[in-house]
């Protein structure tokens, strides 16, 4: 009977109940991050509308004001401390982010998942909407757009603990690099899907640059509610067998800290650099989250088979400090050569972001001490992404207040905060090791 199945249905009924729920389950988180990143990413391809270099454009006629120099750029954007005023809007952001992440876990433990993340991607979608009306209110206040920035940090820290508590509570060890590093490309999915939607509009409007991408993650919240599942057990099905393992992770702070600035401030390097307009950049700059997918399944795959993800964040790190040297000097070159230095470099910094933020988490957060309370995988993921967020904080305002002084400035300080990253892999976690294991005592 069952030979004379359509195929289609034959391959369908090959999996398991448990499978589809799994699958399912892996699908929607995806989806959910891949809208929280969406939304965060307007801001960097809008900077280079905000101010441009009105000298190369045709003044209209009827245009009121003096200033020839400014007049096309949108106040208060338009002094020559703009680059200051673009770091302390990301740092609104970046701060309230790092500040709220460590109490996110606490509240993910204790407030069901499913509603926990709708009410984070709906506020998260209302603020991201009311940075974007600021263009259609005219209003010009800093003060304005950096709280919106500010809330929109805040109510952001509800994405990442509660997705990876869903997956961990879903998946066991025997995979989770890999499996986690290929759902972990939903960051450069964001960015890449982020940049290419607020291209769009960027130079006709560049409120919907923001407008849209919160409408998309208000929406995915909406079907959040609808269809999360957040245990096996609440369907009936079978939880997976997990086994603890203690590795590390402070170096994440100095990895995000790189990720982070080549998120905020890369399409402004390019605009400025190789002369692109805002759409040209924007859509260059994704190139660098195309990297980041190969680089995060490469580095989970890798670290799966070879049992050591100290060792594979390693020599990702180690490669990637000539890597950004050489971007700096020559990526700008031809297209080919920024095309190649953009994907090498996404890849290398972005993988062991990826699989410090993923699979180490989870295999902290299902350690054999917390006796099966896979709860705590959400404060344990906080905890760890709380402090690299620290450095996703400094990283921009770094660069904000360096890139004045020239842009290799800034790139020797992503080269040093990458050493520095490589250098905590392999010394400092050996003297944090005994403080993790307080931390998960105090969890249980």
């Amino acid at each position: 009977m069952r030979s004379s199945l359509a195929p289609g249905i034959r391959l369908i009924t090959s999996f398991s109940r448990d499978s589809w729920y799994r699958g399912f389950t892996l699908f929607l988180t995806f989806l959910f991050y891949t809208s929280y990143h969406l939304s965060r990413k307007p801001i960097s391809i809008v900077k280079s509308e905000l101010h441009k270099n009105c000298s190369t454009l045709i003044r209209p006629p009827n245009l009121n004001g003096t200033d020839n120099e400014t007049w096309c750029d949108w106040a208060p954007f338009d002094q020559d401390n703009y680059q200051t005023l673009f770091g302390a809007v990301d740092n609104s952001f970046l701060v309230a982010y790092a500040i709220g992440m460590f109490f996110s876990g606490i509240f993910g433990e204790r407030v069901p998942l499913r509603y926990y993340l709708t009410t984070g991607m709906l506020l998260s979608g209302l603020f991201t909407c009311l940075f974007g009306l600021g263009f259609y209110w005219n209003i010009h206040s800093i003060w304005y757009y950096a709280f919106v920035q500010a809330m929109n940090g805040l109510v952001q820290t509800t994405g990442w603990p509660a997705v990876v508590a869903c997956v961990g509570n879903w998946f066991g060890k025997g995979k989770r690099g890999f499996i986690m590093g290929v759902w972990n490309s939903h960051t450069s999915v964001g960015n890449i899907l982020g940049s290419l939607i607020a291209g769009i509009f960027v130079s006709s409007a560049w409120g919907m640059s923001f407008i849209v991408p919160g409408i998309i993650i208000a929406s995915t919240g909406i079907l959040c509610f609808f269809f999360l599942v957040e245990k096996p057990e609440d369907v009936g099905c079978s939880p997976p067998q997990h086994h603890g393992v203690m590795e590390f992770s402070l170096c994440l702070l100095f990895a995000k800290l790189v990720s982070y600035t080549f998120l905020y401030w890369l399409p402004l390097y390019i605009s400025n650099v190789a002369h692109f307009d805002p759409k040209e950049a924007g859509d260059m700059s994704t190139l660098f989250d195309v990297g980041g997918i190969v680089g995060g399944v490469v580095a989970g795959l890798v670290s799966d088979q070879t049992g050591g993800r100290a060792s594979t964040c390693c020599v990702m790190l180690i490669v990637a400090a000539p890597m950004l040297f050489l971007y700096n000097h020559i990526g700008q070159h031809s297209l080919a050569t920024t095309i190649g230095m953009l994907l090498v470099c996404g890849a290398l910094v972005n993988g062991p972001y990826a699989l410090i933020t993923t699979a180490v988490s989870a295999d902290l957060g299902t350690h054999e001490s917390l006796s099966g309370n896979s709860r705590a995988l959400s404060t344990v993921t906080a905890i760890i992404d709380g402090t690299g967020s620290i450095g996703a904080a400094l990283g921009p305002l770094l660069a904000g207040v360096i890139s004045p002084t020239g842009w290799n400035n800034v790139f020797f300080m992503l080269i040093t905060a990458d050493i520095l990253a490589c250098l905590l892999v392999q010394c400092i976690w050996k003297v944090f090791r005994p403080r993790y294991s307080l931390i998960l005592k105090l969890i249980q």
